[in-house]
């Protein structure tokens, strides 16, 4: 069945997951990585998650699912493997519009999850409509080799000029051409190598105004160190 492609803003919404095992903690981690409010309903939990509920990131129910455990979340996740209570929480969450996933299956899942490839703001999902997640995996990690830190590196660098931008009425397709420019102009190969000078060359070429890393208050050294690993 084919899927719509969405990038949702969990920030601050409450989630909920069912269950505490190393599945569960990878989407405890992805919820908290979105900003989200997370609740865990699991008698036991990883080390993991033993410790965000201790350092009072998660919020932990130690019991099994009850009816009710869904009520007021935006988005849940059943990563319990328990196959006697899957049907009961695809209703409860049909019945309070929930979104749900319920792990390895989708005839129970309102969502299904994509394998994602993240370069700082960059993220590039890949599905084949629940067919084949090993298939959608193997395709991000073939992608990994096109989409390198650069682009992270570059979606940085253009977000932090629209933030500069003064953004003055009639002055949009300007705008639009500059930053066309930039994309299509060899900064990303700049990036690829490290090359600032060349970066700076580029902004000041591109941008005008004497633009350079430093003046949108950038530094190569800790974008590079910031959210390139691919999840």
């Amino acid at each position: 069945m084919p899927h719509y492609p969405v990038f949702l803003d969990l920030s601050g919404r409450p989630c909920t997951v069912i269950g505490g095992g190393e599945v569960a903690e990878r989407k405890v981690v992805s919820l908290l990585s979105a900003k989200a409010r997370v609740t865990v309903v699991s008698p036991n939990l990883t080390p993991g998650l033993a410790a965000l509920a201790e350092t009072h990131e998660i919020k932990h129910l130690a019991r099994s699912y009850r009816r009710g455990d869904l009520s007021g979340a935006a988005l849940a996740f059943d990563a319990a493997g328990d196959e006697s209570v899957h049907a009961e929480i695809a209703a409860e969450a049909a019945e309070g519009a929930v979104w749900l996933n319920v792990v390895d299956r989708p005839r129970f899942c309102s969502f299904i999850v994509p394998a994602v490839l993240r370069r700082g703001p960059v993220s590039v999902a890949t599905s084949t409509d629940g067919a084949s997640p090993a298939l959608a995996k193997r395709l991000r990690q073939d992608l990994e080799e096109i989409v390198g830190p650069e682009y992270g590196l570059a979606a940085r660098i253009l977000g932090r000029l629209r933030e500069l931008d003064p953004r003055r009425d009639g002055e949009q397709e300007d705008r639009a051409r500059v930053y066309t420019a930039l994309v299509q102009s060899p900064l990303l190969a700049a990036l690829r190598a490290g090359d600032v000078r060349m970066v700076d060359s580029l902004l000041g070429e591109i941008v005008g105004g004497g633009m350079t890393l430093a003046e949108l208050g950038l530094s190569f050294d800790r974008m590079t160190d910031n959210g390139t690993a691919a999840s």
